[in-house]
């Protein structure tokens, strides 16, 4: 497979200028590309790009934006299959569920498209005779998207559809991970002639690259999702400019089981929560706290579960694919090799498939248990399908020990005592809280970490206005 033009630069596609990265099929560890990176000159005038398109762009009636959105959804909609297969090879994922990413991603545009109509402003009153005090909200300016790996397409419309819909211009940095179905992506919306020169642009590239767009004088908003440590690297230099950011970083999310729930809608969703995407979620259930009178019970529960998944190619009809990338099987393996050196029992999985080639990097659906709040498995987040389950004997002690993190993006919680389940909304020191379910948040919801899991949030009314300021305007007309 070859790619040669990589850069979007005001409606011009550009060949990378600097030596490329590789992009590997994690199901046979083998190149299926090499992506060329933007040079300093070509990341430069993508952001002067957008910066010369937002004012004409934000002057737009905003029906005529949402429109556009529109259309970029039944662009990606036409062509589902392609960027699903890509998602597949990159990512590792199963066929069908990259295709139900490029789905997502098309109703997120639409739904994002309905806010034309709804970003309302204020009236408050003056202290002075015949003045009225008008708060109107108006774009940000230019954004610099930066996406993670682990669902490309998905990330990217995520923070396009609502900064585009909002006015802002935009220069997005995929992932140099798994930057092919976004690059086709926004390819296949250029031709399509979506949107208006220079409001999108596209430049590729590792964090050299991401470094030098978010420290352009011209960028007003930066919006990541990845690691915890770029994040705070991304504010450093964000601050240089006191550009604005808006981080959505990792999680280590606990999953209390307690002694009153619903043991089988609790293992299938706590499997859910642990095994999706490989476990590659920053939602992904990290820590399983269990009441010691179900412990048992629901171990043979989630170990059933576990077993049950088909693990094997993505372009199979099977459940769970490789990890993403060797550096992430090494992260994931080396995790359940500590864990089990530390004292945790393996009761399933572990990593290698003896079924299949050598070559790739395949971890099975993986349980354990007597594991202690001291052990490695527990304190650091493994972003691998592992469900690390720990006995409680108390409340106090669920809430403890799940609370015992750096992060604070989601907790679950399975019970019916409607007492504890306030106690644990009160309690809990995270942005999402579910209760007798786990993760898949709602477009009109909010995904919001606290702590170290970031700043800003997305989806929803509060993830639209992010992408807006307020202009304060005093009207004397007498």
């Amino acid at each position: 497979m070859t790619i040669e033009k990589t850069v979007l630069i005001n409606g011009v596609w550009e060949a990378g200028e600097v030596t490329g990265l590789p992009v590997v099929d994690p199901s046979t560890g083998r190149e299926i590309c090499s992506v060329p990176s933007a040079s300093e000159d070509q990341v430069r005038r993508a952001v002067e790009a957008a910066a010369a398109a937002q004012p004409a762009w934000a002057a737009l009636e905003p029906w005529r934006r949402a429109d556009s959105l529109r259309a970029m959804a039944a662009c990606l909609l036409k062509n589902r299959q392609e960027l699903a297969e890509l998602i597949s090879a990159e990512v590792g994922k199963p066929l069908r569920k990259s295709g139900e990413d490029v789905d997502n991603a098309a109703i997120y545009l639409g739904y994002m498209a309905e806010w034309d109509r709804r970003i309302e402003g204020e009236i408050v009153p003056s202290d002075n005779r015949d003045e009225t005090i008008l708060l109107t909200r108006v774009p940000v300016g230019v954004i610099a998207a930066i996406t993670a790996w682990n669902y490309p397409l998905d990330l990217f419309i995520r923070k396009a559809a609502p900064a585009l819909v909002t006015g802002n211009t935009m220069v997005v940095k995929p992932t140099e991970v798994t930057p092919l179905a976004t690059i086709r992506a926004i390819e296949l919306i250029s031709d399509e002639e979506c949107l208006p020169d220079g409001v999108l642009n596209l430049v590729t590239g590792g964090g050299a690259v991401g470094a030098q767009l978010c420290s352009h004088p011209l960028v007003n908003m930066i919006t990541m999702t990845g690691h915890r440590d770029t994040g705070k690297k991304i504010m450093v230099t964000a601050a240089q400019t006191l550009a604005r950011v808006s981080l959505e970083l990792g999680g280590s999310a606990p999953a209390i089981v307690w002694k009153d729930a619903d043991l089988d809608l609790a293992a299938d969703a706590i499997a859910f929560a642990s095994f999706e995407n490989t476990g590659q979620v920053c939602t992904s259930s990290e820590r399983i706290l269990v009441h010691r009178d179900v412990h048992d019970e629901f171990v043979e529960r989630l170990v059933e579960r576990a077993n049950r998944l088909k693990v094997g190619s993505p372009r199979e009809d099977v459940d769970l694919g490789p990890l993403v990338s060797r550096g992430q099987f090494r992260k994931v393996s080396e995790a359940i090799s500590r864990a089990r050196t530390e004292g945790a029992t393996l009761r399933c999985g572990g990593h290698g498939l003896p079924a299949l080639p050598r070559e790739g990097y395949w971890v099975r659906p993986t349980v354990f248990t007597d594991v202690t709040p001291e052990m490695s498995i527990f304190k650091e987040e493994t972003f691998g399908p592992i469900a690390p389950v720990i006995r409680i004997e108390s409340f106090e002690e669920a809430i403890r020990l799940a609370n015992a993190t750096r992060y604070g993006l989601s907790a679950f919680l399975f019970s019916n005592d409607y007492r504890l389940i306030m106690r644990a909304q009160n309690e809990l020191r995270f942005g999402e809280i579910y209760i007798n379910r786990t993760m898949g948040e709602a477009l009109q919801g909010f995904h919001n970490g606290h702590q170290e899991s970031g700043i800003g949030g997305e989806d929803g009314k509060h993830g639209v206005l992010k992408y807006t300021q307020i202009r304060t305007i005093y009207h004397r007309y007498g």
